[in-house]
């Protein structure tokens, strides 16, 4: 997953930990949102920033299939996959409090997005179409952008899962040279004024 700012692709987060407040995460954070849109990247932040677990959901998937994403869906179709990652995500979703992200169409299916949505805070992250499109157009690891025209594919894409994303509980919107840093404090201050999940303890 690229970075929120492809300049500075594996910078380490820069947040002093001596002046960083400690929390507690009282219920698990999903990550929900386009490819490219920073999941992996904001996930490993968050949850170094909070201590707790990150969790991939489709790194977990490929772990159990053995296979990549590509393979399950060249091999398998999108049907079952979506039905593995479905199954993959409630056992994730069955552990301790963690950040988890998830594939792009993950939210699109409506049993994983009620389990997500009882159980947990989503947080959309939500860059434009331009940026999406300057992070994935150079990776060949996109089963659903393996067409002719993979930038209207893209396109089409998002304007199909929009009104799906908007209802996440927290929208996180991304400008296009956002940092990791301020866009993992960002959604911390959000965590933190819009729902019950996250706690400061000092």
């Amino acid at each position: 997953m690229a970075e929120p700012n492809g300049q500075n692709q594996g910078v380490p987060m820069t947040i002093d930990p001596a002046t960083q407040p400690n929390y507690r995460l009282r219920k698990t954070i999903v990550l929900v949102g386009m490819m490219g849109s920073g999941k992996t990247a904001i996930g490993r932040a968050l949850a170094d920033v909070l201590a707790v677990p990150f969790l991939d959901s489709d790194a977990a998937l490929e772990e159990a299939a053995a296979l990549s994403i590509s393979e399950i869906f060249e091999r398998d179709g999108e049907p079952f996959f979506r039905k593995r990652e479905a199954e993959v995500i409630a056992r994730l979703l069955a552990g301790p409090a963690a950040i988890l992200s998830t594939g792009g169409g993950a939210y699109m299916v409506p049993n994983t997005q009620s389990v997500i949505e009882q159980n947990t805070v989503s947080v959309w992250l939500n860059p434009d179409l331009d940026t999406l499109w300057e992070r994935v157009r150079h990776k060949d690891t996109r089963p659903l952008l393996r067409t002719d025209d993979p930038y209207n594919t893209l396109k089409t894409l998002l304007d199909q899962r929009l009104d799906v994303y908007q209802k996440a509980a927290i929208c996180a919107d991304i400008g296009p040279r956002a940092s990791i840093d301020e866009t993992t404090n960002g959604v911390i201050k959000q965590l933190i004024a819009q729902s019950d999940a996250l706690e400061v303890i000092q």
